[in-house]
C-alpha cells in the first residue's frame, strides 16, 4: 500500500525483543493501549511459535554440522553414537527377536525393564567382586566414572539419555562397565566358577554383550580397567574373550596377536566387527584390497584412492544368473574352506588344467544360536546413519545368503567343511541365511571382481560340458575305474584294430617278379 512503510525482522531479532506486554485482566494497559485477553494471547502464541521456529533452525544447522563430520573428505573423523536398532531393521517383523536382550539390560536403552530385573543382583554381585579384585575403594572407582559423565554421556545418542540425571547415569554406567569387565574376565579364566549360575544364564548373558542397544562406550571399561590392580589381567582377559566370539571354524581363526588392534573401539560391538573384517596382512575383502582404517584415512585426507580396473568386464548386479551352490557346482564350481584369518575373505580360483575343477574359497564358519543375534547386530551397526563404514558384514552375508537357497545348500557346505552346524538341522541354517538377507542392501562394489569371476565362468558352455560328464563318470572311485577301464580298452582296441589293418595292407601287395 502507498505511503506504507513494511518492517521485515529476523526470527532472532523477533525473539531478542522484549515484549512488555502485561497478561493480567482484561482492560489494564500496556504502552498506554488496552489490549484484550485474547490479543494477549495471540501475541503469546506468536511468540512460541518464533521459538519453535527458531529451534528448527538450528536443527537444520546442526544437521549440516553433522553430514560435515561424516562425509569422507569432511576434515575430523565422526564416532558414531551408542543409539536405538534403526528403524529399518527394528520394525522387520522377523528381527526384532534378534535385538532385544534375553538376561541382562545394560546401559540407558532398556535400563529399567521389569523383566530385566532379576539380573541386576547378578551385576552388583559381579560389580562388587570387580572392586575387591580391583585394590581400590568403591566410591573411588565411582569417582573415574563421575568426573567424565560429561564426556560418557556425549558417546550416546542424546535421545537416549535425556531422561537421566549425570549421578544416575555415572551410578548405571559403574555398575555395567565393572560388571561386564568382570563377567568377560570371569568367562575367559573361569575365575568365578564357585559361583551358582547356571550355563544357560551365561550364555545369554553373553550373547547380550554384542547387541547393539546393550552397548557401554569402550572409554568407560578401558578407564575402570586402567584404575584396577587387575588391569594386565583384564586386559588378557578381554582378549581371550573376543577370540572366543569370532564365529571363524577351526583353523581359519586369527592368531591372538592380531587381535591386539592400536585403534581404540567405541565399544565391544565395535571391536569385534574389526576384528572380523581387518588384518595386518593384505587380504581379498569386500570392496577394495584395503583396510578399512586405511581407505577411510585416505579419504579424510582429500585424497581419492586410485581406481582400480578389473581384469574383467564389470557386470551390473542383476547379471548375475547364478543362484546357489548346488547350481554352482553343476558349472563345475567346487566350494571349499580356506585357511584365511578373516570372516570375510572370499577368492575364486580358476582351474590350471582340464582335470581339476574352479573353487570359490570361503573362510569356515560356525554356526550356532549366537550367529543370527550377533550378525543382525552388526548389520544394524552398520546401519546406524552416523558410522561411516563400507557394509562389510551386510555385504558379507548377502554373499551367503545368494549361495544358500535351501537345505541342499546347506549340506553341500557343510560336507565340504566351510560350515559347521550347532544349530539343528540343516534346514534350519537355510532358513536363518535367508532370514537375515531379508531387505539388505550391500556395497555395490563388494565382492564384484569375485562375482564377475564366476558368472564369466558359470556361462561357459564348454565348462558345463566338462562338469556334466566329471559329474556322470567321475562321481565315486569305482566310476573313474570303470570309465578309466573302458577307455583303455577302447585304446587297446583301436591299436589291434590298426595293426591288423597294416597287416592286411602290407599281405595284399603283388609280388615282385625277380
Amino acid at each position: 500500500m502507498a505511503g506504507s512503510t513494511e518492517h521485515v525482522i529476523s526470527v532472532e531479532e523477533l525473539l531478542s525483543r522484549k515484549i512488555n506486554f502485561v497478561a493480567t485482566e482484561a482492560g489494564e494497559t500496556s504502552r498506554g493501549r488496552d489490549i484484550s485477553g485474547l490479543q494477549m494471547r495471540t501475541i503469546e502464541l506468536q511468540d512460541e511459535e518464533a521459538c519453535e521456529l527458531k529451534k528448527e533452525f538450528e536443527k537444520l544447522r546442526e544437521a549440516g554440522d553433522h553430514l560435515s563430520l561424516n562425509s569422507p573428505n569432511g576434515g575430523q573423523r565422526a564416532i558414531p553414537k551408542i543409539q536405538k536398532v534403526p528403524l529399518l531393521l527394528r520394525d522387520h517383523q522377523h528381527f526384532a527377536k534378534y535385538f532385544e536382550p534375553r538376561i541382562v539390560a545394560l546401559g540407558p536403552i532398556h535400563h529399567g525393564t521389569e523383566k530385566y530385573q532379576p539380573a541386576e543382583k547378578y551385576k552388583l554381585i559381579m560389580t562388587n567382586c570387580f572392586v575387591k579384585e580391583s585394590g581400590k575403594d568403591d566410591e573411588v572407582l565411582y569417582n573415574v566414572v563421575k568426573k567424565n559423565i560429561k564426556q560418557l554421556r556425549q558417546c550416546f545418542q542424546q535421545e537416549v539419555t535425556k531422561n537421566y540425571s549425570d549421578q544416575a547415569l555415572a551410578w548405571m554406567l559403574f555398575v555395567d562397565g565393572c560388571a561386564i569387565l568382570q563377567s568377560m574376565h570371569c568367562a575367559a579364566t573361569s575365575a568365578c566358577k564357585d559361583w551358582k549360575m547356571k550355563y544357560d544364564l551365561m550364555a545369554f548373558g553373553t550373547q547380550d554383550l554384542f547387541l547393539l542397544e546393550n552397548q557401554l562406550p569402550y572409554q568407560l571399561l578401558q578407564d575402570l580397567m586402567d584404575s584396577s590392580a587387575n588391569k594386565g589381567e583384564l586386559e588378557k582377559s578381554i582378549t581371550k574373550f573376543m577370540y572366543s566370539q569370532i564365529i571363524l571354524d577351526g583353523k581359519a581363526k586369527p592368531s591372538m596377536d592380531k587381535l591386539g588392534i592400536t585403534e581404540t573401539p567405541i565399544h565391544l560391538l565395535d571391536r569385534l566387527r574389526t576384528l572380523m573384517i581387518i588384518s595386518k596382512s593384505r587380504s581379498s575383502t569386500p570392496g577394495e584390497d584395503k583396510g578399512r582404517e586405511d581407505k577411510i584415512k585416505e579419504e579424510q585426507d582429500g585424497a581419492a584412492p586410485p581406481t582400480r580396473k578389473s581384469k574383467t568386464e564389470i557386470m551390473p548386479m542383476e547379471s548375475y544368473s547364478y543362484r546357489n551352490v548346488v547350481e554352482l557346482r553343476s558349472a563345475g564350481i567346487h566350494v571349499k574352506p580356506s585357511d584365511a584369518d578373516l570372516l570375510t575373505t572370499i577368492t575364486f580360483k580358476k582351474p590350471n588344467h582340464i582335470f581339476s575343477t574352479a573353487k570359490l574359497i570361503l573362510s569356515p564358519i560356525k554356526v550356532d544360536d549366537s550367529m543370527g543375534p550377533k550378525f543382525l547386530n552388526l548389520i544394524a551397526y552398520e546401519m546406524c546413519p552416523d558410522f561411516y563404514n563400507k557394509l562389510e558384514i551386510t555385504s558379507y552375508i548377502l554373499f551367503l545368503d545368494s549361495l544358500i537357497d535351501n537345505i541342499h545348500d546347506v549340506t553341500r557346505l557343510r560336507n565340504e567343511g566351510v560350515l559347521t552346524n550347532h544349530l539343528g538341522s540343516d534346514e534350519e541354517v537355510a532358513r536363518l541365511f535367508n532370514e537375515i538377507g531379508t531387505d539388505l542392501v550391500p556395497d555395490p562394489e563388494a565382492y564384484r571382481e569375485v562375482r564377475n569371476d564366476i558368472q564369466t565362468y558359470y556361462n561357459s558352455k564348454l565348462n558345463k560340458w566338462i562338469a556334466e560328464a566329471r559329474h556322470e563318470h567321475c562321481r565315486t572311485p569305482w566310476t573313474v575305474l570303470a570309465v578309466s577301464a573302458a577307455i583303455l580298452i577302447l585304446g587297446l582296441t583301436f591299436l589291434q584294430t590298426w595293426f591288423a589293418f597294416k597287416d592286411d595292407v602290407g599281405n595284399s601287395r603283388p609280388r615282385v617278379r625277380p
